[in-house]
């Protein structure tokens, strides 16, 4: 993924009203960021734990998403499996919820899928950081095809919330 700015970051949600998006926590330390490494940007709010933001590219134009998720608790997490990357981290997998985008949204409708409670998928298919033993399956498949799969699958749900 190629390094993105706050304002196209911002530019990006296809599920908020313009004035959320000028409202929404964006990280500081986007520079800092391991973008070689990333099929998406994906952040929590500190101050709104149970918001979550996502931002990818596939296609080259950025597209982003804002979710809700439930907070994170300091009871020991599930240890169930993430629908981007098939990974089972230590640190849990959450439901996220995205509003749909549109009219849809409006009407209250919206998506939701299980994903990396910290939102390091990417990082997980690299080796880039540890999900813990036994949170990644034994798979014949080489890294690019573990990278096309989980794209595969943040477009498909992206697809659900822009439907």
């Amino acid at each position: 993924m190629k390094q993105l700015t706050e304002q196209e970051l911002r530019a990006a949600f296809v599920n908020c009203t313009k004035g959320e998006t000028k409202r929404l926590f964006v990280p500081r330390d986007l520079a800092d960021r391991p973008w070689d490494d990333l099929d998406y940007l994906g952040w929590r709010d500190p101050q709104a734990p149970e918001r979550a933001y996502l931002v990818t590219a596939p296609d080259g134009h950025p597209r982003g998403l804002a979710l809700r998720c439930p907070t994170p608790s300091a009871q020991q997490p599930r240890r169930n499996m993430c629908s981007m990357c098939l990974t089972t981290p230590a640190d849990g997998v959450a439901l996220m919820v995205a509003r749909k985008a549109g009219k849809a949204g409006q009407q209250g409708n919206s998506v939701g899928t299980y994903i990396c409670a910290d939102l390091a998928c990417s990082l997980y298919l690299r080796g880039r950081k540890d999900p813990g033993p036994g949170a990644r399956m034994q798979e014949s498949l080489t890294l690019e095809e573990k990278i096309d799969r989980t794209v595969a699958n943040l477009v498909a749900f992206l697809d659900r919330v822009t439907a």
